[in-house]
């Protein structure tokens, strides 16, 4: 009996290991699609936006609601398709950042308002994405095979 239940669990871990690239592509297609949707309508916007940015106070308001724009959508395509996944987190982290320390933070009381913020999750999924990369199903994978590269930690 303890044979069988543990051959079943092998084959059931195995048959995931196999399809281990499915994670990263469905969480980065769904993620960066998010972002590129939602700098797609503050690009389409931007002067509400820019509003936004002059009411919270944030310095240089039409230039910084510009690029925050720019940055969610461009690095919601890259993230949607996997390509330069670990430099994208980088200003993605940075936009989140400055929206929690120049916004949001007003509005937070206590430690636990802060683990709960939206912004505080989407950093950990952009760290994610900065340390463990896009997955084997991604552009940056594919360009590394083709380069010749068999660096794990770029492939992965």
């Amino acid at each position: 009996m303890g044979s069988t239940i543990r051959d079943w669990c092998n084959a059931i871990l195995n048959g995931l290991r196999r399809i281990d690239w499915l994670g990263p592509l469905v969480m980065r297609l769904f993620f960066g699609y998010f972002w590129a949707e939602t700098g797609w309508a503050k690009l389409h916007n931007l002067d509400g936006f820019t509003e936004r940015f002059v009411g919270w106070g944030i310095p240089f308001p039409a230039f910084s609601a510009s690029m925050s724009a720019w940055v969610e959508f461009v690095g919601g395509i890259l993230i949607m398709v996997g390509l330069f996944t670990r430099l994208t987190a980088v200003p993605m982290i940075v936009n989140m950042i400055v929206a929690i320390a120049l916004v949001v933070i007003k509005n937070v009381g206590s430690f636990d308002e802060l683990i709960e913020l939206d912004e505080f999750v989407y950093i950990l999924i952009f760290f994610w994405l900065l340390m463990a990369g896009p997955g084997k199903a991604s552009l940056d994978a594919w360009l590394a095979r083709r380069m010749g590269l068999d660096d794990a930690s770029t492939v992965r």
